[in-house]
């Protein structure tokens, strides 16, 4: 039997407290004839506590005394049986729902989309959570090896940042030499490689213990094993089987490799393996165009590798505004990358004494240490039984299908971050998360919000963008004006010998006079130094709304980079609608 409780003013009623004092239920909870019923209510400040008659309502008949009581019970977890759509009241779930389970949320997936919804679902409304994550390991395997925290803090975001930091110090170095350091004559920096990695790795462990600390904290019982979908309601971790209101699937992506011939040869790596290799190559391949081969490419060529970024189309970064692929690749060159544009890898053969033969369609060969696929990432979706429940999948990516709740075709899974193949970043996988515990227990549905989201390309030097690109935003506008700055920065005006290889770049793009939305700012992109954080505030500013009058009318910060922003004035050119049809 189920206890009475409302949500909401006017409705069928509340509980009476004391004298008449009326409140709105936010939770039900399923009672049994005999046993005691609680209504939370709003700001936690009340509850009503009756006994649950045997026709299953609950008695008006209240114990005196029962608000310090209330304040007690509700700083207890509880379950929500709120569904998404269709709910109306606290009583209306209750009654609505198919029965127990061991779970309000199962989450299958530990990184930070998984993470964060499972927190948030138990943290800011009670439900019960289990989540299930692969045993913690530096590289990860499809079927034993993963580790709270996923791609971005083991083996992705987190640990290639502090590894570009490192590669970046040698550039520093380099650039002491025009500010008058010098290192004693003959002498040059020497890098502790098996250091790096060891103190790189200890990060990364402990932030992996605080993902596992921040579960417990928020009441998620954390699983350890590989976990599969049995039916719409039940989870099979390693033989053991539980069962849930919702699933949501949140295992995330993983690196793909070409299949071409030697593509499995020892030496051959993805982005996974290539934050652990046990040795500085003295040689490096990096096949792709992509943000996850460009990061590489300069990275180990800032630790000193000699570096060839082999990709196939004309210019890196496929997907970017093309001044910003322009610039990068003159940067790249600039800096002493060697670059394969238009080329397209062949094949991969033992060389002897551990090296790697690398050949192109276009009859290159390079002869290095290690040969790495930065091609990509696909949707783990394989082998998690959802075929059999009739989960759809995209047959092409692998990518499960959601609609704009992140809920799939069977109403009790979800589905959130790079699983889903939407925007893959960490941040938006956070966000996924935290609306998918509020549509499946707020009451009301919540969907995440993909405009401007802004995103950097740590690169050196790095990439930031937000909006649209040139072309995008001409045909969503009908015709924009472009402006376009390039400038040596002013940290290489003194003799550093880099000031071309650091040369940076910034384009803003406004809608034109004439058309809707006039002067709107509807995409800014920059290469340079500190790209990355001077975007994040360009993001605020777009999201808000923000015209090319407030830019202009903004007192830039003198001197820095970032004051270029308020300062460009001169239009270089306006693009329509029909020239880029």
């Amino acid at each position: 039997m189920l206890a009475t409780a409302f949500l909401g003013t006017g409705q069928a009623a509340g509980v009476e407290i004391g004298s008449n004092m009326m409140f709105q239920a936010r939770f039900a909870r399923v009672a049994k004839p005999g046993l005691w019923t609680v209504s939370r209510a709003y700001g936690g400040a009340a509850a009503a506590v009756a006994p649950v008659s045997a026709d299953g309502t609950a008695s008006r008949a209240l114990l005196t005394g029962t608000i310090a009581l209330a304040a007690a019970v509700n700083r207890r977890r509880r379950r929500s049986l709120l569904p998404w759509r269709g709910v109306r009241s606290a009583a209306t779930a209750a009654a609505s729902a198919d029965g127990p389970y061991d779970y309000d949320l199962f989450t299958i997936g530990g990184g930070s989309g998984g993470v964060r919804g499972s927190r948030w679902a138990a943290s800011q409304f009670g439900a019960k959570v289990g989540l299930a994550e692969l045993p913690f390991a530096i590289v990860s395997d499809k079927l034993t090896a993963g580790g709270l925290g996923g791609t971005c803090v083991i083996r992705g975001c987190v640990p290639k940042k502090l590894m570009i930091y490192g590669s970046h110090l040698h550039e520093d170095l380099k650039d002491a030499a025009g500010y008058g350091w010098s290192l004693p004559e003959g002498t040059e920096p020497k890098l502790d490689w098996d250091k790096l990695v060891a103190a790189k790795d200890a990060e990364v462990t402990r932030l992996n213990g605080i993902y596992k600390k921040l579960l417990d904290g928020a009441g998620v019982q954390h699983f350890e094993g590989y976990a599969r979908v049995v039916d719409p309601h039940t989870v099979d971790v390693d033989g053991k089987k539980y069962t849930a209101k919702y699933i949501c699937v949140a295992t995330g992506g993983r690196a793909t490799r070409l299949p071409i011939p030697g593509c499995d040869l020892d030496g051959v790596v993805t982005s996974d393996e290539a934050l652990a290799l046990p040795k500085l190559p003295k040689k490096l391949v990096v096949i792709g165009g992509g943000y996850i081969a460009v990061e590489f490419a300069c990275y180990f060529h800032g630790y000193g590798s000699e570096v060839h970024l082999v990709f196939r189309q004309d210019t890196p970064l496929g997907g970017f505004d093309q001044d910003v692929r322009d610039h990068l690749l003159e940067v790249l060159k600039a800096k002493g990358i060697h670059v394969h544009s238009g080329e397209s890898p062949l094949s991969i053969e033992a060389a002897g004494e551990g090296q790697l033969s690398f050949k192109t369609d276009k009859g290159t060969e390079v002869v290095a240490d290690n040969v790495m696929f930065a091609t990509g990432r696909r949707p783990s979706s394989a082998d998690l039984g959802l075929e059999k429940v009739g989960v759809d999948l995209c047959p092409k990516s692998g990518k499960i299908l959601v609609d704009e709740y992140s809920r799939t075709n069977v109403d009790s899974i979800f589905a959130i971050g790079d699983v889903t193949d939407r925007i893959n970043l960490t941040p938006v996988a956070l966000m996924e998360g935290m609306a998918m515990a509020r549509t499946m227990f707020a009451g009301a549905p919540s969907k995440p919000d993909y405009e401007g989201v802004p995103c950097a390309v740590f690169s050196q030097p790095p990439i930031g963008s937000c909006g649209l690109t040139e072309p995008d935003a001409a045909k969503k506008y009908g015709s924009v004006d472009v402006y376009v700055t390039k400038f040596k920065t002013m940290k290489h005006t003194m003799p550093t010998g880099r000031g071309e290889e650091e040369r940076m770049m910034m384009k803003m793009i406004v809608v034109s006079e004439g058309f809707d939305h006039a002067d709107k700012v509807v995409g800014c992109h920059m290469v340079g130094a500190e790209a990355g954080d001077m975007m994040q505030g360009i993001g605020v500013a777009m999201k808000a709304g923000a015209k090319k009058a407030h830019f202009d009318a903004t007192i830039g910060i003198h001197p820095t980079s970032a004051e270029e922003w308020c300062t460009m004035r001169t239009k270089t050119r306006t693009t329509t609608a029909a020239e880029v049809a």
